[in-house]
């Protein structure tokens, strides 16, 4: 007998979606954020080095994982089409959901071998634990206007980013313990590889486990998705005509083709921030010690989870007070001021105020992001190719903004000077922001 899936705006099925940030957002702070960023700093220091040859050529460790980074999201911005064509055809966008989120797991394990000796290895498993994340994310997020009235959006989207914080902060807190006590779980310094590192490692395994055992209440409780009726022909670009034709359909969609600008720049530098910042801090503070950079970062890196859970509801419901777009330029205008704080961010404590400072709007304006387009999308089932327009912006944003960041970082030997065009993009995004419409209230 086929499974009865639960009817839209149905509290199961809204819990199902949310709980998938929870299940993948591990990654996005323990890999991301946390620990694979402090782990990669030790793997230079450990061998007294700051470069490492790479394709011919020599590159300090800030530029190398940043250009990394920008080719992985280029990668990203070219398969996300071709993934929505297909799904569309196939009417089975779950399927792809699945196949990425297991792919971002087992590159995380895969990250437990990461060393200089082999760094194309590492760097690969780097690259497709990313693909993995921002696929499977684009693939989630798509659902968003299935699963949810319009009125339900704003509220599911926070508590989804929400749920995220709060499951990734328990392993985060699990890992932190196996770093500062790693004796207590049996892990002992080896040659070329202290104790504490053997830990990191094994974070990047619990990752990938964690990732794949949560995300099965999510695959078990959503929908297939919607297959488009009548002939499909050219199934594998198809998901580029389908971004052709949303391109062709803001046309008569003024205030979300104003709004999409305005997100593609300020988007550009809220994810080089939200992916950089640790290598900032790990690279730019001055801790002391090992030790206390490594405590330091993760401390930091805790801050930003706690705060941006109540940053997400707070921005939620200040959208409802003032409206959606109001509430983006505030929060553009906050991104503006820490950035330039950033820059003169030189303690331990200056570091610790700036984390504060970003827990309170990056968990907002993520969340409100997502649910304004979601409610700006004309009446329509397509869902994944609009989702997949707004993804394709979003990562040639990054591609551009961790290309110039990088690029800045090499160029001056400091990330510090990258902070102020980082700040330029956030004012110009709210800018932009205020093109959209007259500041009108979206209900809900």
């Amino acid at each position: 007998m086929a499974k009865v899936h639960a009817l839209k705006g149905s509290k199961r099925l809204l819990n199902a979606w949310a709980f998938y940030d929870w299940a993948n957002s591990v990654y996005s702070l323990v890999i991301s954020s946390a620990i694979f960023p402090i782990f990669y700093g030790a793997l230079f220091r450990v061998a007294e080095i700051e470069k490492v040859t790479v394709f011919g050529t020599e590159i300090a460790r800030a530029p190398l994982i940043s250009y990394t980074t920008s080719a992985a999201f280029v990668f990203i911005a070219l398969i996300t089409p071709l993934v929505s064509g297909i799904a569309d055809y196939l009417g089975n966008k779950k399927i792809f959901l699945k196949f990425f989120c297991y792919l971002g797991a087992a590159s995380c394990m895969g990250l437990y071998w990461f060393s200089l000796e082999h760094i194309y290895f590492g760097l690969v498993c780097y690259f497709f634990g990313l693909v993995g994340f921002w696929v499977s994310f684009a693939i989630n997020n798509s659902y968003l206007p299935d699963i949810a009235y319009p009125e339900q959006q704003d509220g599911i989207s926070a508590k989804g980013f929400s749920l995220g914080y709060f499951g990734s902060v328990l392993l985060l807190l699990f890992n932190l313990s196996m770093v500062l006590f790693p004796k207590t779980y049996g892990l002992m310094d080896e040659v070329g590889l202290p104790a504490e590192m053997k830990a990191m490692k094994i974070s990047f395994m619990s990752v990938g486990i964690w990732w794949i055992i949560f995300s099965q209440y999510t695959f078990t409780n959503l929908p297939r998705g919607y297959k488009r009726e009548g002939e499909r022909r050219n199934v594998i670009l198809n998901g580029f005509k389908e971004l052709r034709s949303v391109w062709n359909q803001l046309g008569d969609e003024l205030r979300l083709k104003r709004y999409l600008g305005a997100f593609f720049v300020y988007s550009m530098a809220v994810q080089t921030v939200m992916l950089i910042a640790t290598y900032f801090g790990e690279e730019e503070i001055n801790w002391g010690t090992d030790e206390k950079r490594t405590i330091g970062l993760i401390l930091s890196i805790l801050i930003i989870q706690v705060i941006a859970i109540g940053g997400a509801y707070a921005t939620a419901y200040l959208s409802k007070r003032i409206g959606n777009i109001k509430t983006l330029i505030a929060v553009n205008l906050v991104w503006v001021l820490l950035c330039v704080y950033a820059y003169f961010t030189i303690t331990p404590t200056d570091f610790y105020i700036a984390a504060a400072m970003v827990g309170i709007v990056m968990g907002g304006i993520q969340a409100l992001s997502r649910s304004t387009y979601s409610k700006f999308l004309p009446d329509t089932t397509d869902t994944t190719s609009f989702f997949s327009f707004y993804d394709v912006a979003e990562k040639i944003g990054i591609v551009l903004g961790t290309l110039m960041y990088g690029v800045v970082a090499q160029w001056t030997g400091s990330m510090r000077n990258s902070t102020i065009f980082l700040g330029i993009f956030f004012l110009i995004g709210a800018l932009l922001l205020t093109r959209v419409g007259k500041f009108e209230k979206l209900e809900g």
